[in-house]
C-alpha cells in the first residue's frame, strides 16, 4: 500500500492538517461539489436512481425533425407500382420430376403440372412529378410492355397505389428511356387519385456527405423509409440501356422494391431515382442491402423528360434498335479498352473509338472510313492494328461510343457528320453523309 507524505509526520502537525483539510482542496473540486449538489436539488429523483421521463416532442434532434417533415411532405407522394402478365406456366417440380425414376413418380405423388399460361407478379415503386403523372424505372415496367414500344402486352396489366388509398389505380406508360432506365406513367383516371405533391427536382448540385432519404416500396412493404449519405457520385455503371450511366452512390437502405423510388435530400428534393443495389443474399436466397445501392441522378431525369412526354421509346438503345434511323456504319470500341502495354506498342491516341469494322456500301465506306488492315501481336496476344481511330465527331471528343451514337442519332438521313480521323500517326478530316441502311 502506498502512503502519503502525512502518515510520517509527528501526532501535532498531523492533528493541524485534520482541521484544515478544505483549505487544500483545488477550486475545481468545489467546483463540481457544487454543481453535483445543485443537480441534486434540480433533478431530486437522480438521488433516488430513478431516470426522469423524457419529453417526447422536444426530445426530437434536429435531424429526425427534418426526416418527419421531409417525409410528412412527399410520403404521400411515393407509390408502388405493380406489374403482372402472362408467362409460361411454371412447374415448382419439374427438375425433381427429371430426376426421379418413373417407377417412383406415382410414389412421391407430386402435384401436377398446371396447364396453360400463368400470371406472373411484380412490383416497384414510383413518385408524382406532376397530378396525374409519376416516374419509375424503366425496369420496373418491361416485361408488361410489347417488345419495342411502350404499348402493354396482351393479358398484362399495370397499376400503381398510394399510401392514403385502398384500391390500386390503372397507369399507361407514355414514354421510356432505357439508357437512363426511366418510364413515364399516366393515371388513366387522374380524379380518383387523392391529392399529393409533386416531388421538386433538386435546385443545387449533389455532393459526397449530404443526407439521402429513400421511400419506396421494398419487397412489397409500402411506404418504407430509409436514411443515409450520398457514398459517392459519378458511379460510371451500365444501364439497362447498355449505356455507362454516372450514377449516385448511397448507403441508404435499398432493396428489391425499391426500384424507381426517389432519393430525396434534406429539403424532399429529388437527387435520384433508385435503381439497382450490390446485392447480399439472405438465408432464404434473397437478394438483400448490404449498403451499398445506386441512383440515377435527377438531372437524367430532367434531360429525358421532354422525350418522355412526347411518347415512345427515347434515348440511343431506342434509336440504335430503329431500323429507320441513319447510321455510320461501322463497328467500334473505346481506345481504353486496349491494355496500356497495347496502347503503347501501336502508338495509339489517348483515347478515340477504334473502328473494328465497315459495313459495306455504308456511309462510312463511301466516305473512306476503314477497318484494322493487320493483326498485331503484342505479349503473346493478337490486335487489330492499322486501321482508323475516330478521335472527334462535330468538334465533340468521342471517347465512348455512346458519345458517337448521340451526335449521330440527333441527325437525319442525308445530314453530314464531321469526324476526326487517325490512322498511324496522320490525322484528317472526313465529312460523312449519313444514311439508312438497306433493309436485311
Amino acid at each position: 500500500m502506498r502512503h502519503s507524505h502525512s502518515d510520517l509526520t509527528p501526532p501535532a502537525r498531523t492533528a493541524v492538517t485534520a482541521a484544515r483539510p478544505a483549505a487544500r482542496l483545488p477550486w475545481v473540486v468545489w467546483l463540481i461539489a457544487a454543481l453535483a449538489a445543485a443537480s441534486l436539488a434540480t433533478w431530486p429523483s437522480l438521488a433516488q436512481g430513478v431516470v426522469p421521463p423524457i419529453d417526447e416532442p422536444t426530445a426530437l434532434l434536429q435531424d429526425e425533425a427534418n426526416n418527419v417533415s421531409v417525409i410528412e411532405t412527399y410520403g404521400p407522394s411515393v407509390v408502388a407500382v405493380h406489374v403482372e402478365v402472362l408467362g409460361r406456366a411454371v412447374d415448382p417440380f419439374e427438375q425433381l420430376r427429371e430426376q426421379l425414376p418413373p417407377q417412383f413418380r406415382d410414389f412421391f405423388n407430386l402435384p401436377q403440372p398446371p396447364s396453360g399460361p400463368q400470371r406472373r407478379a411484380g412490383s416497384g415503386s414510383g413518385f408524382v412529378v406532376e397530378n396525374g403523372w409519376l416516374v419509375t424505372n424503366y425496369h420496373v415496367v418491361r416485361d408488361a410492355l410489347e417488345t419495342g414500344g411502350v404499348e402493354l402486352r396482351e393479358g398484362a396489366s399495370l397499376q400503381v397505389s398510394f399510401p392514403d388509398l385502398d384500391e390500386r389505380l390503372d397507369v399507361r406508360v407514355v414514354g421510356a428511356n432505357p439508357d437512363f432506365d426511366l418510364a413515364l406513367l399516366e393515371l388513366l383516371e387522374p380524379e380518383l387519385a387523392p391529392r399529393t405533391l409533386p416531388i421538386p427536382l433538386a435546385a443545387e448540385t449533389v455532393r459526397v456527405g449530404q443526407k439521402a432519404i429513400a421511400v419506396g416500396n421494398p419487397f412489397g412493404l409500402a411506404s418504407t423509409v430509409t436514411t443515409g449519405i450520398v457514398s459517392a457520385i459519378g458511379r460510371e455503371l451500365t444501364s439497362i440501356g447498355r449505356i455507362e450511366v454516372p450514377m449516385i452512390q448511397t448507403d441508404a437502405a435499398i432493396n428489391p422494391g425499391n426500384s424507381g423510388g426517389p432519393l430525396l435530400n434534406s429539403r424532399g428534393e429529388l437527387i435520384g431515382i433508385n435503381t439497382a443495389i450490390v446485392a447480399g443474399v439472405n438465408v432464404g436466397g434473397q437478394a438483400g442491402n448490404v449498403g451499398i445501392g445506386f441512383a440515377v441522378p435527377a438531372e437524367l431525369l430532367e434531360e429525358a423528360m421532354p422525350a418522355l412526354q412526347a411518347g415512345g421509346l427515347s434515348g440511343l438503345a431506342a434509336a440504335s434498335a430503329d431500323p429507320t434511323r441513319p447510321r455510320l456504319g461501322v463497328t467500334i470500341f473505346p481506345v481504353s479498352a486496349f491494355p496500356e502495354s497495347v496502347r503503347e506498342a501501336l502508338n495509339l491516341p489517348d483515347e478515340g473509338l477504334v473502328v473494328r469494322q465497315v459495313a459495306s456500301g455504308s456511309a462510312a465506306d463511301q466516305a473512306g472510313i476503314a477497318g484494322p488492315s493487320f493483326n498485331a501481336e503484342v505479349n503473346g496476344e493478337s490486335y487489330p492494328a492499322g486501321g482508323d481511330v475516330i478521335l472527334a465527331a462535330d468538334g465533340e471528343s468521342v471517347p465512348r461510343a455512346e458519345d458517337l451514337q448521340r451526335i449521330v442519332f440527333a441527325k437525319d438521313a442525308g445530314d453530314t457528320v464531321t469526324l476526326e480521323v487517325w490512322r498511324n500517326g496522320d490525322t484528317r478530316t472526313v465529312e460523312v453523309a449519313l444514311a439508312v441502311p438497306p433493309a436485311e
